[in-house]
């Protein structure tokens, strides 16, 4: 074949690893839309919160994960408004990922140091602020 023609084989071989994430992701979020985390007993504890009575960047989580499973936005970012960013996110990034296998390019994530600071900046300042008296509407 020529050069820069698709050759389906290829294509087929580059998009195995994103669908086989899509696939893990899906199984996920399945399991957490069928099996309701308000029900105790199904799914651990948070660590931190159990031991400290502090809540994590990630607490309410879950919760947030099958509000958004059943189409209920306003719970899911009342339970954890950043893990609703970040399932946003997620389903850009592997769009993108998607396009750029298919053309035979890889995905590159270009995020500098002042990019990582910024997001651990503000994931600390949600968690800061969750756990204080008047960030009580944070709470999952």
């Amino acid at each position: 074949m020529r050069s820069g023609t698709l050759q389906p084989r290829g294509a087929v071989l580059r998009l195995a690893v994103p669908a086989g994430v899509l696939a893990a992701v899906a199984g996920a979020f399945a399991y957490v839309g069928s099996v309701d985390p308000y029900e105790p007993g199904h799914y651990p504890v948070c660590p931190l919160l159990r031991f400290t009575g502090v809540y994590c960047p990630g607490c309410g989580g879950l919760r947030s994960a099958h509000a958004f499973v059943h189409g209920d936005l306003t719970a899911a970012l009342q339970a954890n408004a950043p893990a609703v960013l970040a399932y946003l996110g997620f389903a850009v990034l592997w769009t993108v990922w998607v396009i750029r296998a298919a053309r035979g390019r890889p995905l590159r994530i270009d995020l500098g140091p002042v990019h990582l600071w910024t997001l651990g900046t503000l994931l600390l300042v949600f968690t800061v602020v969750r756990n204080l008296p008047f960030g009580g509407w944070l709470i999952p």
